[in-house]
């Protein structure tokens, strides 16, 4: 599982006050320890206001960038915002994200074509987040067949069928499912994403519908997710999954995170 750790994010309270105060140390320590814990990619979000966001950007990418080496996943919903501040990273990581939404392809990939940078692809177009599986197949058609012509191979997009709250659609781990699939017919190189606490949004115990949601979406073939790899019970039902599937040969990684005390109970002295 590829894990994009979602920790600095100007939408959560703490990271906000962090941006307004400009205190550098809190998101140095934050992309420290999603590193550490084993973060693949670091979204990078800033939340702000339109005239600010691209210089928020910036200072948060260079913070970021000055403490570890991890690549960025660079996310704004704007992307003349992503077309700005892209310059600024240091090695090629993941752009979040395109859509049928305006012209969003048309301004990220031509920015992407012949080089290493993957992209989060949304199943929404300028009606919103359809309900039914078909549309989100034929919007996925439509974002790889666009990527495409920028020699954007299926293998570089990530597509979030963007899981809608259980609580207002009781079909929603269902319909993410028989979209994975599907879309996994189509391009079975194309990696499928989602941001875990999207499902449980507007329920008691998030944190244990996000668990299983995890498992669930990991089974049926999820590549990435966007998740707090700090979140120890987490990370441990992501690898002990990963390891009743037979992907984990012999419970290494299982093993390994156990023994350096990345997962499992928090020890007390």
């Amino acid at each position: 599982m590829i894990i994009i750790g979602e920790k600095i994010n100007g939408t959560i309270p703490s990271v906000k006050k962090a941006i307004q105060e400009k205190d550098e140390q809190f998101i140095h320590n934050l992309a420290i320890k999603q590193a550490e814990a084993g973060a693949d990619y670091l979204d990078i979000c800033a939340s702000t206001s339109p005239d600010i966001e691209v210089e928020t950007l910036k200072w948060l990418m260079d913070i970021v960038q000055n403490s570890v080496d991890t690549p960025l996943c660079i996310d704004s919903p704007n992307a003349k915002v992503i077309e700005q501040i892209i310059p600024y990273a240091k090695r090629p990581g993941l752009i979040n994200s395109v859509s049928e939404e305006g012209g969003k392809c048309e301004v990220i990939y031509p920015l992407i074509k012949e080089t290493e940078w993957q992209v989060i692809a949304l199943t929404c177009d300028n009606r919103g987040i359809p309900s039914d599986i078909q549309t989100r197949i034929d919007i996925t058609k439509i974002l790889v067949e666009k990527a495409q012509k920028y020699d954007i191979s299926p293998e570089r997009i990530h597509i979030d069928p963007l899981v809608m709250a259980l609580s207002a659609d009781n079909s929603s781990l269902m319909n993410f499912i028989e979209t994975l699939k599907e879309v996994k017919k189509l391009y079975p190189t194309i990696k499928v994403t989602s941001g875990l606490s999207n499902i449980s949004f507007g329920m008691p115990l998030r944190k244990v519908v996000n668990q299983h949601f995890l498992i669930l979406a990991t089974y049926v073939g999820m590549d990435s997710a966007i998740l707090d790899p700090c979140n120890r019970d987490l990370v441990t039902t992501l690898l002990v999954t990963d390891a009743l599937l037979g992907r984990d040969r012999y419970c290494r990684n299982y093993s390994n995170a156990f023994r350096k005390n990345k997962i499992g109970p928090v020890k007390v002295d």
